[in-house]
């Protein structure tokens, strides 16, 4: 018999999907600890519980989930220290196969978007190759600080949100 988010205890929940979101368990003990109903046994109907923790979280804590994750192609990525899940994303767009002048290039944007924002560039790079990623960090660089914060944010949530996906068609979830 499959088990689903509605019937796990609290510790497999979190350890499940504790890494949705990166480096950031707090976000799955939450949903659980607000109640999980049989909407949250898929993936979008977790995806949203999980959103809405965040969202009600308020501007502190979700800027450190913002400043939980990685910068892309940088200092982790090259030491290897990124977590599983961000490995695997940036290598299939291509991260870990930067040029050297797109290493600077990425190099020198996540400086000044840090600088600026004060939180890493985010972006769920699925379906991106690393020339189109570069572009992108490139507009986004510039926008007004609001603006980019609600991106990060949205970012975060379609990065969740394809974890998410992902665990519940590894097999040992029954929906999706």
């Amino acid at each position: 018999m499959t088990v689903v988010p509605s019937q796990m205890g609290r510790d497999a929940f979190v350890s499940r999907f504790g890494g949705v979101y990166e480096q950031s368990p707090w976000i799955a003990e939450q949903v659980f600890d607000t109640g999980i109903t049989q909407l949250a046994d898929s993936a979008l109907g977790l995806s949203q519980a999980m959103v809405d923790i965040v969202e009600q979280a308020g501007r502190e804590p979700q800027l450190a989930l913002l400043c939980a994750h990685p910068d892309l192609a940088g200092r982790l990525a090259v030491s290897g220290e990124l977590t599983s899940a961000s490995s695997a994303e940036q290598s299939a767009a291509g991260l870990d196969r930067c040029t050297t002048e797109q290493y600077g290039a990425f190099t020198d944007l996540n400086e000044r978007y840090t600088r600026r924002f004060g939180f890493p560039f985010i972006l769920a790079v699925r379906g991106y190759h690393r020339d189109e990623i570069l572009e992108c960090f490139q507009r986004r660089v510039d926008n007004d600080v609001d603006v980019e914060f609600d991106e990060a944010l949205e970012q975060v949530h379609r990065i969740a949100r394809l974890r998410l996906e992902a665990l519940f068609t590894q097999g040992d979830l029954s929906q999706t």
